[in-house]
C-alpha cells in the first residue's frame, strides 16, 4: 500500500469521456502511477471496463464525490435539487455540525459498491473531490463504510494535508493548500489508526490556469518532498460536457501534454530524492 516515495495521482477519472481518454494516454505513456474515479458520472460504467483493461498499469482508486453533479442516491437535505453542493457550502454544513450523517453514509457507501460493480474490485485507495473527503464528520463516516467491506489494512487514503513549512517553500497555490491543510488536519492520524496507510506529504494545488508554465510550476511541486510523497494533477482532454461542467478546461490540455513531453522525463530523472 503506497510503498513508493513518489505517487503521482490524476484527479477526476470519468468526469467526462475527454477527461478520461486523456488520462488513459498519460497512463498508456508511463507517466503517471494512480487515478482516481468519479463513480457518480454517468460514463463511468465504460470508463471503467477502460481502466481495468490496464491491470496493474495504474492504481485505480476511488474519487469520492459529494460537491459536482448529481448524486448516486436521493439526498433532500444535501442535494434537494438533484445536485450535489459547492464546496463551500459543504465545508459551512461540516463546521457547523448540520451534514446530514444518515444521506452521506448511504452515498459513500453507493459509490464505492459502484467502484467494485463496474471496475471489478475494491478501489486501491480513496480520496475526494476538493478534498471533501478529509472534512470532520465525512472522514469518519468514509473510514467506517472501508472498515465494514473489509478494507482496512488493505487500502490507503489520500492525506491531502501537508505541513506549512512545506507549503511555503514550494510557493504554489499556497493559500489553498493551507486551506485544505487547515480543513482537513489529523485526517493522516485519524486514518492510519484506522488501519489505512496514507501519503506522506502532498503537492499539486493549481491556479487551473492555461497560461501558467505548469512545467515550472510541476518542479516546485516536487520541492520539500514526504517520506511517501503524492503530486496531485488533472490532466485530460477537453469537450463540450467538460466546459459546462467544470471551470478547470484547458488547463488540463496543458497538463496532460506536459506529462507527455520529454520535459517531464527530464525533471522527473533529476528530481530531488527523499
Amino acid at each position: 500500500m503506497l510503498a513508493r516515495e513518489l505517487t503521482i495521482c490524476a484527479d477526476d477519472y470519468g468526469l467526462t469521456q475527454a477527461v478520461s481518454s486523456g488520462i488513459l494516454e498519460a497512463v498508456e505513456a508511463g507517466r503517471i502511477h494512480a487515478t482516481g474515479a468519479m463513480t457518480t458520472r454517468p460514463h463511468w460504467k465504460t470508463a471503467a471496463q477502460d481502466l481495468a483493461s490496464l491491470g496493474s498499469a495504474v492504481e485505480a482508486g476511488l474519487h469520492l464525490d459529494l460537491t459536482l453533479g448529481p448524486p448516486l442516491t436521493t439526498m433532500p437535505i444535501l442535494a434537494p435539487n438533484g445536485r450535489l453542493p459547492s464546496i463551500g457550502a459543504l465545508i459551512r454544513l461540516s463546521q457547523s455540525g448540520r451534514l446530514p450523517e444518515a444521506e452521506i453514509r448511504a452515498e459513500i457507501a453507493a459509490q464505492i459498491n459502484a467502484f467494485g460493480e463496474h471496475y471489478g474490485h475494491a478501489p486501491a485507495f480513496i480520496d475526494g473531490h476538493q478534498h471533501a473527503h478529509m472534512l470532520p464528520g465525512i472522514r469518519d463516516w468514509l473510514f467506517e463504510a472501508a472498515s465494514a467491506r473489509g478494507l482496512s489494512g488493505k487500502i490507503w487514503m489520500r492525506d491531502s494535508a501537508d505541513r506549512f513549512s512545506r507549503i511555503i517553500k514550494r510557493g504554489v497555490e499556497a493559500p489553498k493548500a493551507m486551506v485544505v491543510a487547515l480543513a482537513g488536519r489529523g485526517f493522516g492520524k485519524a486514518a492510519q489508526a484506522r488501519g489505512f496507510s496514507t501519503n506522506e506529504g502532498f503537492s499539486g494545488f493549481s491556479a487551473f490556469d492555461p497560461r501558467r508554465d505548469f512545467s515550472k510550476d510541476f518542479v516546485r511541486f516536487l520541492q520539500a518532498p514526504g517520506q511517501r510523497h503524492l503530486v496531485m494533477c488533472h490532466p485530460g482532454r477537453v469537450d463540450y460536457e467538460l466546459e459546462q461542467l467544470d471551470p478547470a478546461t484547458y488547463s488540463r490540455e496543458q497538463e496532460l501534454e506536459f506529462l507527455l513531453s520529454d520535459r517531464f522525463k527530464d525533471i522527473m530523472a533529476s528530481r530531488p530524492k527523499v
